[in-house]
């Protein structure tokens, strides 16, 4: 059985599917991990939560929302979704310098900010801001930090000291594109019980359904993708990777 960790099927790209729960059930995956990204889309992913057994959610403010509430010195939502006993984790945070939806002073202040609220673990989002991210993490918390690098994009170099940081490393569809050998080199290169699968969904869909919308189901083909990058069968990799996530996030049954 596999956990998607990092979904978004709180997502109006699946308003009208009601059936993507139990697709994800009958492609042996077990438990879905919701993550918000603002005030709305946490409540969305919090509602997700109370209506599926085994699903649970993460409350946050994506970089690209940033700028939206650094005016909103308590973030006084933000505390209240996070004392919610569906909600495992704080995220997705971060810094994202790819797309620059939000300045860089409003990323590093809410970044920082939900830092200093997370009383659970962390998913951090980081594209194209890899060494400031390290800088920022090293000076809020204590480490070793308990949290997921999430969607990984960066090199082994960057994979190794989030390792030794103390997160797990998250590996999404993209690894199966053809185009994705540095990504398949990370993948190697992280341990197997430091590694977990996620979707992103409805984003970055795998082979061999790219080009379609992605679902939680579909992290079954990330997972034997990666399982094979180690030599290991889908079950072992299934084993290991899912008591990962359940470790990490607290996750029961």
């Amino acid at each position: 059985m596999l956990i998607d960790t990092h979904a978004h099927i709180h997502d109006a790209a699946f308003q009208d599917d009601p059936d993507v729960v139990p697709r994800a059930r009958a492609a042996g995956v077990s438990r879905i991990v919701t993550v918000g990204c603002d005030e709305k889309t946490t409540a969305d992913a919090i509602a997700q939560a109370e209506k599926h057994p085994d699903v649970w959610a993460v409350a946050g403010i994506h970089p690209h929302e940033a700028d939206r509430y650094v005016k909103d010195e308590r973030l006084d939502w933000l505390r209240s979704a996070l004392t919610h006993p569906r909600v495992v984790a704080v995220g997705e945070i971060g810094l994202d310098y790819a797309k620059m939806h939000s300045s860089k002073p409003g990323q590093h202040e809410i970044f920082r900010r939900q830092l200093r609220l997370a009383t659970k673990p962390i998913v951090i989002h980081c594209r194209d801001a890899y060494e400031d991210c390290k800088a920022i993490l090293r000076a809020e918390m204590k480490l070793p930090l308990r949290g997921v690098m999430h969607c990984f994009s960066g090199t082994v170099v960057d994979a190794r000291d989030f390792l030794d940081m103390g997160f797990v490393i998250s590996i999404a569809g993209p690894v199966t594109f053809s185009n994705a050998d540095g990504l398949r080199q990370v993948a190697t290169a992280v341990p197997l019980d430091r590694l977990v699968v996620e979707t992103d969904c409805p984003y970055l869909t795998p082979v061999p359904h790219r080009g379609k919308r992605n679902e939680p189901a579909y992290v079954r083909h990330t997972a034997e993708f990666v399982a094979k990058l180690h030599g290991r069968s889908l079950e072992e990799f299934a084993r290991i990777t899912t008591r990962t996530a359940a470790k990490l996030f607290s996750l029961t049954e």
